[in-house]
Parts: structure tokens; sequence; C-alpha cells
């Protein structure tokens, strides 16, 4: 979101996208009510979302470990017997259900609110994302990364999220305009990945060399083929042991090139 917050076109942005910040879910909620028109939901929603279309070569994906989606226990894996799973994220508690199906684990899983030490209280095993998981002391438990098990088992990138766009009748032109708009913000944003660590270490409480290789090193930032592959592979494992309903088709926006101002648009 560089260029609506910070960068030179930001003022024109503004008066074209009209932006409200909230979590991946809400943004979901948002688009399937119709309150917002563009939004960045977590992957497991597009498959209760009917006609969305999807900004092509933009995501929150990684392609090794992320170290923001941990399963996290105080035995090995073939111990574990129940799982707590944050409740906060639908893609994350998927992909655990998954990868856990791969190698045969028959598990149990129950809600639960993030905190570490409760969840662990109850359970054998407990799934933590964002924030939570990053300042983990790995060194204290059993330790394992979905998207760095989801690599080792299949051989593709994992994709947590990417911008769904409600179509709402609008034209392929005024569609890839949006497109253009959120990719060159992806760009201007990773040549400024110094500062936004600077920013945001003392927001988190994390050193700021650790968020800026967070973001450098673990976080992919485009849905490319493979990582649309391995979207693909995602949707139809999780649908076949019923864990998710099936997904509609991937429908991504034409990529074309369009440098006229958008209309207004909500995010």
């Amino acid at each position: 979101m560089w260029d609506f917050e910070y960068g030179s076109r930001s003022p024109e942005l503004r008066r074209h996208y009209r932006l409200d910040y909230t979590i991946p879910s809400r943004c979901a909620q948002m688009l399937a009510e119709g309150s917002a028109d563009i939004g960045i939901i977590p992957v497991a929603a597009y498959t209760t979302i009917p006609g969305l279309r999807i900004v092509p070569d933009v995501a929150i994906a990684s392609k090794g470990a992320v170290r923001s989606i941990l399963l996290i226990s105080r035995r090995p894996l073939d111990q574990i017997q129940t799982v707590a799973l944050d409740s906060s994220s639908r893609t994350s508690a998927a992909l655990v259900q998954v990868l856990l199906r791969m190698q045969n684990r028959d598990v149990r899983f129950a809600p639960a609110e993030p905190n570490l030490d409760a969840m662990l209280r109850k359970h054998d095993a407990a799934l933590l994302i964002g924030d939570p998981a990053l300042e983990v002391n790995r060194t204290a438990y059993e330790t394992w990364d979905l998207a760095e098990q989801w690599r080792n088992l299949t051989g593709k990138p994992f994709v947590f999220a990417f911008w769904a766009v409600r179509q709402n009748g609008a034209a392929e032109e005024e569609l890839a305009r949006v497109a253009e708009v959120f990719r060159e913000s992806r760009d201007e944003g990773l040549r400024h990945v110094p500062e936004i660590a600077e920013q945001w270490s003392p927001k988190l409480s994390i050193p700021q060399e650790a968020v800026h290789s967070y973001l450098t090193e673990n976080i992919h930032y485009y849905l490319d083929s493979e990582s649309v592959s391995g979207m693909k592979l995602f949707f139809e494992l999780a649908a076949s042991n019923g864990i998710l309903p099936h997904a509609p088709e991937l429908r991504l926006i034409p990529e074309f090139a369009f440098r006229n101002s958008p209309s207004e648009s909500r995010v």
C-alpha cells in the first residue's frame, strides 16, 4: 500500500480510492456484503464469495519458510493428537489440516484465541499466525513452519492472500487499471523496505533487522505461475478432504496496461 500512503501519487490515488484498514477476514466479509469493491483476502475466502476477480501478479505468499505461520508443541509431531487453531485465520487453519492429512495424521482440532500458554494447557499443539508467531521463542518448543512444510511436501509456494475485486459489471479495461495501480504500489513499496522496517519495528516490538529479513526473505509478493499452481493444489486438497468448499475457477484480471485514472473504488 506504499503508493496509497506515502508515494508521490498518494493524493491522486486517494481521490479515486477510499481506504478502510482492517484484518483480511473482515476484508473478505466486506467484499461479500458489498461494502467494499476491492480487498486483500485470505485464499480460503475465495471458496465462499461468488463473483470475484483476482488481481494478477500481486499476492502474499512464501516460497519457503514464512516464520509467521507456526504449529507449536512441546512434543514431537507424531505424538500430537489435538491442535488448538488460532481462530483469526481460516486459511492457515485449513493449511495445517491439509498438511497433517497429507502425513496420515488423525488429529482433532478446536478453535481458540491466540494465547499460546492457554492453548497448550488444553491441547498438544497450537497454530499461531502473525505477530504472536513471530514473537515465539522457537528454541523452547517443537515448531513447524507451515509454508516450509508445504514446500517440502509439494515443491510449490503457498499463497496466503491476494487482492480480489467485485466485478459488478465493470469493464475489463477498468479492472485492468485497478490491477496496474496495485502492482505499481507493490513495486514501489519493495523499494522502501528499509523505511517500512524502521517504521514497524517499534510498533511490533521486533528488532528492525528481523522485520527487514521477514519482508525481504520470507514473503513472496508475486502471484506468478508457480504460486497459482500451488494455490490450485491447495484448493484441490482442501476440498477433497472436506476442509474447504470446492473453489470456483480462478478468474484473474487480464494484464493489460492502462494509464488513465481509475474511477473511485472502495478498498
